[in-house]
């Protein structure tokens, strides 16, 4: 079973259509980033957590966003190249989005509606905020900018959404 949520249109890094349905066929973490922020090296843990649990139904989607100071100014090209070369990523990478305001993506709407530990929803606070979402679409856990991929409650929450 899908939920709305992964089956809005969506477009990759590359240009090309597609959904959160296609992207991750289990569970998936969402996460907005930018290559000129301090917490740019969250990118790292990113890559590792897409390694270690990728075969048991993870996949890790990166969504540019250029909203939070302009530390996402590249071009997509840019932008890729600066992933694989500075950071070896290989999970997908969405065109840069809008996360938050009046041109906020449908995917950003939806998944702003969820609240983080303490009760909080509403609009991402800055860049490398996650999202979880057990598979079918379903967001389960939403960390903060500063809680890092590879925090115990990051890797309780994936441990907790993928087969055993």
């Amino acid at each position: 079973m899908t939920s709305a949520l992964t089956e809005i249109p969506l477009t990759t890094l590359d240009g090309r259509a597609t959904t959160l349905a296609e992207l991750a066929d289990g569970a998936a973490l969402v996460v907005n980033v930018a290559s000129k922020c301090g917490l740019t090296p969250q990118y790292s843990a990113l890559e590792q957590l897409a390694e270690d649990y990728g075969p048991r139904g993870l996949t890790v989607i990166g969504v540019p966003c250029n909203q939070f100071m302009g530390q996402e100014p590249g071009t997509a090209e840019e932008i890729q190249t600066f992933c694989s070369t500075t950071y070896g990523v290989t999970f997908p990478l969405l065109a840069k989005t809008d996360v938050n305001g009046a041109e906020r993506h449908p995917l950003y709407a939806e998944l702003t509606k969820a609240a983080d530990d303490t009760g909080e929803a509403g609009d991402v606070q800055w860049n490398f905020e996650k999202f979880l979402l057990a598979p079918g679409g379903e967001v389960v856990k939403r960390f903060r900018p500063r809680t890092t991929p590879d925090a115990p409650e990051v890797v309780a929450a994936i441990e907790a959404v993928l087969p055993r």
